[in-house]
């Protein structure tokens, strides 16, 4: 879970969208969570181990939870991470970020709490 407090979050919220994740992916906060340019909700993967540099979510799994694609160089608190099949996956705080096939429109979150070991990435205000 992603905690943003007071002025981050005010600070956050004024931000153009494409600016929360650096140049790599329009991120943006929507109903609480974190969410991708089209509005899909993104999700971290309790098997990814923070700060690894690499995704535990590949083959079926990766096609079930599609990585966030990264291009460019992101600002901290985002970085990008290399796949085993060389693309590049936008990571936060060291968790790789994904989406899930069975979310069908914006703002759905089929995926949160799935087998215990996916959640959605929340923005919390104090």
């Amino acid at each position: 879970m992603i905690l943003l407090r007071g002025s981050t979050l005010a600070m956050a919220l004024s931000l153009p969208a494409a600016l929360l994740a650096g140049e790599s992916a329009p991120l943006q906060i929507a109903n609480g969570v974190l969410v991708n340019a089209a509005g899909m909700t993104v999700y971290t993967y309790d098997k990814d181990e923070a700060g690894s540099g690499r995704s535990s979510c590949v083959a079926a799994c990766a096609k079930n939870w599609p990585p966030v694609i990264a291009q460019g160089s992101p600002r901290p608190p985002y970085s990008v991470l290399t796949r085993a099949d060389g693309s590049k996956q936008l990571a936060h705080g060291g968790r790789p970020l994904y989406t899930f096939v069975k979310d069908r429109k914006a703002g759905d979150r089929t995926g949160d709490g799935l087998g215990g070991v996916w959640h959605v990435v929340r923005v919390a205000v104090p």
